[in-house]
């Protein structure tokens, strides 16, 4: 241990809000999807069925109409609030990370203004001023970055205490007429990190971020809907789903690497990856990629907790509340343990690619 004392981010308290809306696979049979223009000639049960298998989401979460972003960040940071302790009055920051503001039923049109952590803060009703609340638009990496951005500040001095939020409502601003919506949910979660002094590495220990926007910038964009005769002028979001599962299964394993490396760990160090569920195939195939870069042919049981089955990809929330549900003894075998690693990492709209080592 060294005798030199540094302030490190660490892990206070945690929330998340879960929506009480389940949608299985069965809501989507009277949908019509097209691909390039033209209606898929295929039995909407099999296109369900092969979707499932591909991505393991077999059912997704969905606000009840009269929620917003917003609504749904707030009950996330009040639920973090309590279980820390915290007097939300004490907070420095709070970091809102999302992609598309607060979106009404039915409307299609992002508010962001002003910022929903300003949102939050008001709906908190915290009174102090020096509480400062902005917005991250990432991509789905947004929350990971969020904890750069905490770490920073806490090491900087400039905080004590700092709130970072991931919450996105996908089900508002997907397309109906196309399969990408069934990998889209809702949710919100939060995290406090707190400065706490020690005399080795704890809390926020490493981190490597990268953006490829130049060659990859459209693999994830807003377009019009699939159906060619909607001319309402809607934009819904898009994907390159074969390209974007390409570039992460070739780039994460490269910056999760990178970020251990920074930490002075190797993979066997890892007790834990909570890594962004956007597609359980891509993230079995990541992981088999990050065990070959140290030369190792199996990835252990239990290393990477997963909930996309049940919860689906809710984007920046998908890691916050893994990170809530593991603490609060919610995911059966993770137990996380005092001296742990553990690994954030996330890809997405951007092209953004993150990694956090925590220590717990």
């Amino acid at each position: 241990m060294s005798n030199i004392s540094k302030k490190y981010a660490v892990i206070k308290g945690t929330g998340s809000y879960i929506p009480e809306k389940i949608v299985s696979g069965d809501a989507f049979l009277n949908s019509t999807f097209y691909d390039n223009g033209v209606i898929l000639d295929k039995d909407i049960t099999e296109i369900i069925k092969k979707f499932s298998e591909i991505t393991e989401i077999n059912e997704r979460r969905y606000v009840d109409d009269n929620l917003v972003n917003s609504d749904i960040a707030a009950i996330a940071a009040q639920n973090a609030i309590e279980s820390s302790g915290v007097d939300k009055e004490s907070l420095d920051h709070i970091i809102l990370c999302h992609n598309f503001g607060d979106i009404a039923v039915g409307s299609n049109r992002t508010n962001m203004i002003p910022a929903l952590a300003a949102k939050v803060k008001q709906i908190l009703n915290i009174q102090n001023p020096d509480c400062v609340a902005y917005d991250i638009i990432f991509g789905c990496p947004g929350w990971v970055q969020g904890v750069i951005q905490a770490n920073y500040l806490i090491q900087s001095g400039d905080a004590k205490k700092v709130m970072v939020i991931g919450s996105e409502t996908l089900s508002r601003i997907t397309d109906p007429h196309d399969r990408d919506t069934m990998i889209f949910s809702d949710g919100a979660a939060a995290v406090i990190f707190e400065a706490r002094e020690s005399g080795e590495p704890i809390g926020v220990i490493a981190h490597k971020s990268q953006t490829f926007a130049a060659t990859y910038g459209s693999l994830l964009v807003m377009g019009k809907s699939n159906n060619p005769a909607e001319v309402n002028g809607n934009l819904y979001l898009k994907m390159n789903g074969r390209k974007l599962y390409e570039f992460a299964v070739i780039n994460v394993p490269q910056v999760v690497k990178k970020a251990i490396d920074i930490a002075g760990l190797g993979i066997k160090d890892i007790k834990a990856v909570f890594i962004h569920q956007a597609n359980g195939k891509m993230d079995h195939a990541i992981m088999k990629r990050v065990f070959k870069l140290y030369d190792l042919d199996e990835v252990p049981q239990k290393l990477v907790p997963m909930t996309i089955s049940w919860l689906g990809n809710s984007s920046v929330a998908t890691i916050p509340t893994l990170i809530d549900l593991v603490l609060k003894g919610k995911m059966e075998d993770y137990n996380m343990k005092e001296g742990d690693y553990v690994l954030f990492a996330s890809v997405g709209a951007g092209m953004h690619i993150n990694a956090v080592v925590y220590r717990f």
